[in-house]
């Protein structure tokens, strides 16, 4: 409970003081960027996820070193039919871990909180939540592209 209490008083200092974490790049991102399709900001990704109805999926990532997180990226996150997908259906937050970029003290505080908050202990770990923060579901990589990665998240989505 006290993790989650220092998380909400984080992410919303986090939202006031941090306009520049939400860092929408091209969706040709290069390790470590993040595709116009993706948050950073946790309280913004929530409230966007509220505010329109959709599921909250994080993606716990080592963007520049984890190889597990490289092949989901590119063979689920990259893909038009995941794309589309997420565009309907989910906000998408990234939860980068990197190696070789260094994020901002805000961003790194936060992502850590997170995995705390959600005992990430690999990666890549999926982690699906509801507008209200609660938590739906959990994925990891899934074989099989974007069609198998899509119907676990429906899978999640009714239930």
């Amino acid at each position: 409970m006290k993790i989650f209490r220092a998380l909400r008083a984080i992410t919303a200092l986090f939202a006031v003081l941090s306009t520049g974490c939400s860092r929408p790049a091209e969706s040709t991102a290069a390790a470590g960027e993040v595709s116009s399709l993706w948050r950073t900001n946790y309280a913004e990704a929530q409230g966007e996820a509220k505010a329109n109805q959709k599921l909250l999926l994080l993606d716990f990532t080592g963007s520049d070193w984890c190889g597990w997180c490289q092949k989901l990226k590119r063979e689920v996150f990259e893909t038009p039919e995941f794309q589309d997908y997420a565009r309907h259906h989910l906000v998408l937050l990234e939860v980068d871990f990197p190696r070789r970029t260094e994020l901002a003290a805000a961003q790194k505080m936060q992502n850590q909180l997170l995995a705390q908050q959600y005992r990430v202990q690999g990666f890549p770990t999926i982690v699906i939540l509801d507008g209200d923060g609660n938590v739906r579901g959990a994925l990891g990589y899934t074989p099989g592209g974007p069609s198998a990665f899509i119907a676990q998240l429906e899978k999640i989505r009714e239930s």
